[in-house]
């Protein structure tokens, strides 16, 4: 079917092993693939305007596909916590693309926060099932668990992450229209201070009336498949009873990207700090690291342009060598 976009089609995608994916794509079947992933707590509607913009042919031409993760949306959503460790989620985007691009690799994969994770394990694992990675906002587990054991603002700063993982957590987010889950997009929810800003501003432009409908579509059709990433996951801060990341060794070899990658990271995220993009070239030899100043975890809502413009010389332009960039305003 088509949505209230006319450009951008959606569609259940029932996958080879049980699961089903809900999609969203632009694009003739057929073309180079272009996949994006989606983080928490967002949907794959977030990147229609990368979709319809890929798509055509003065920018590409690709075919550009967008499901939403296991866990989102009306995509399935397993009960077990057990169903949401990163091989199984792997294991859905290897079958999309196989569906969508054939024995082709993918032109690139690109994908922000919780879709970044999945794209990195995927890119370590299955390095032939594409030609380039682009990351936004989220961290390599090599960088992330060091942080994780050893930089205390890091720590700090991924307190929240074990709020997430409670009971209740759900309950609370989906609260008062959910209040709380609006406050992470602001940084305005006072109850988690790792997500906070220091001083209070107004909630961001982008974040318009529409736009929180979108959201509302998405949590409105539950919250706990979301949160189960984070239950799944022992990359988080230890605590008195739950030692985290402290209890957690990677082996080298599960560290390695072998595609040529771009990262852009926001400078102002709260909760991912700026050093988790440092390091990065041990693991990932053909590395295009971009910091963006002044944007936050939301860059792709905050500054889609910049965030399109860079991708596109970076498609353009395949990396050969170990590139850093300097951060700009």
């Amino acid at each position: 079917m088509q949505s209230s976009s006319t450009s951008i089609e959606t569609w259940q995608q029932a996958l080879p092993h049980g699961i089903t994916l809900s999609c969203r794509a632009s694009g003739e079947p057929g073309r180079p693939v272009l996949l994006f992933l989606h983080g928490f707590p967002e949907g794959a509607w977030v990147w229609d305007p990368l979709l319809v913009h890929f798509s055509k042919p003065e920018n590409g031409g690709y075919r550009c596909v967008a499901p939403n993760l296991r866990g989102y949306e009306r995509s399935s959503a397993p009960d077990d916590v057990k169903a949401y460790r990163a091989k199984h989620l792997v294991q859905d985007i290897v079958a999309l693309i196989g569906l969508e691009s054939g024995h082709a690799p993918l032109a690139a994969l690109v994908a922000h926060d919780w879709g970044g994770a999945v794209a990195w394990n995927l890119a370590n694992q299955h390095p032939e099932r594409l030609c380039q990675l682009v990351i936004i906002n989220s961290p390599h587990p090599g960088p992330f668990l060091k942080a994780l054991q050893n930089d205390p603002a890091q720590q700090a700063a991924s307190t929240y992450m074990n709020f997430l993982v409670q009971p209740d957590a759900a309950a609370k987010l989906a609260a008062h229209d959910f209040e709380r889950l609006f406050g992470f997009l602001t940084g305005q929810d006072s109850s988690l201070a790792s997500l906070s800003r220091q001083a209070v501003s107004p909630a961001p432009s982008w974040l318009t009336p529409a736009i929180k409908a979108q959201y509302r579509r998405v949590w409105q059709h539950g919250l706990q498949g979301g949160l189960n990433y984070y239950r799944a996951s022992p990359l988080r801060p230890a605590t008195a009873t739950d030692p985290g990341a402290s209890a957690v060794q990677i082996p080298p070899e599960a560290l390695h990207i072998g595609v040529p990658t771009l990262v852009l990271w926001a400078q102002d995220d709260v909760a991912l700090l700026p050093c988790l993009s440092e390091g990065l070239d041990k693991h990932v030899p053909e590395l295009k690291l971009v910091p963006i100043a002044n944007a936050t975890h939301w860059v792709v809502h905050e500054q889609p342009q910049r965030v399109m413009a860079e991708i596109a010389d970076f498609l353009q332009s395949p990396a050969t060598t170990p590139k850093t960039a300097r951060p700009t305003q």
